[in-house]
């Protein structure tokens, strides 16, 4: 009997929520993600600066002196040197490449 008359209570009660209620919990959310983002962003802050300092050692030609990328129908991608470019500084002398 007690559980029918917590039924018909809640029944009449309106089952909307407050304006209030919407905003404080839009506030918690946000508040969480930003939690989130900041967690995240700490925790990456260290590889990134590892990485910025691996590409700053790399010697990396001018792109000017490169065609573009052409995708071949087999799906590699080959980025030829132009022909007005300098020899790179670290060309093999017999004109081998090691693959």
């Amino acid at each position: 009997m007690l559980f029918a008359a917590m039924i018909a209570t809640a029944s009449l009660t309106p089952a909307t929520a407050q304006e209030g209620d919407i905003e404080e919990g839009a506030s918690l959310l946000e508040r969480g993600a930003l939690m989130l983002l900041r967690g995240l962003m700490d925790e990456l802050q260290p590889a990134m600066r590892d990485m910025v300092d691996a590409l700053q050692g790399l010697d990396i030609d001018d792109l000017s002196l490169y065609h573009a990328p052409e995708v071949m129908p087999n799906g590699d991608i080959i980025i030829r040197r132009r022909e007005d470019a300098p020899p790179p500084e670290s060309a093999p002398e017999n004109n081998e490449i090691e693959l």
